[in-house]
């Protein structure tokens, strides 16, 4: 089975905590880790801006990952949320099957 850290970020620790918790919830993640708020610049719409934004991870199987990202966009403030998956190449065989066990299934 394979496993992916899905990110996002966020505008605020509120919205961050609504995310982490419809994600846990509906059994898409089996964790989501809400990171503490960092200052984020980049290319928007011919501007470059500053926003402070809140880090949000969630731990998950790859064969999820469309439905966490199609969560994550009906759910995000953002006109063009961030919905990157990074895979998991390695990790504790008991976690890994934590994670089997706290996300439902397909």
């Amino acid at each position: 089975m394979n496993y992916v850290l899905v990110h996002t970020t966020l505008p605020d620790e509120d919205t961050a905590r609504a995310l982490a918790r419809a994600l846990v919830g509906s059994r898409l993640a089996a964790c989501v880790t809400i990171g503490t708020p960092v200052e984020s610049l980049y290319h928007w719409q011919g501007a470059i801006e500053n926003a402070r934004e809140v880090p949000l991870t969630a731990k998950t199987r790859a064969d999820r990952f469309a439905d966490v990202a199609a969560a994550i966009a009906a759910q995000h403030p953002y006109e063009l949320p961030e919905i990157l998956a990074v895979p998991i190449v390695d990790g504790s065989a008991d976690y890994l099957a934590w994670i089997d066990a706290a996300v439902g299934p397909r």
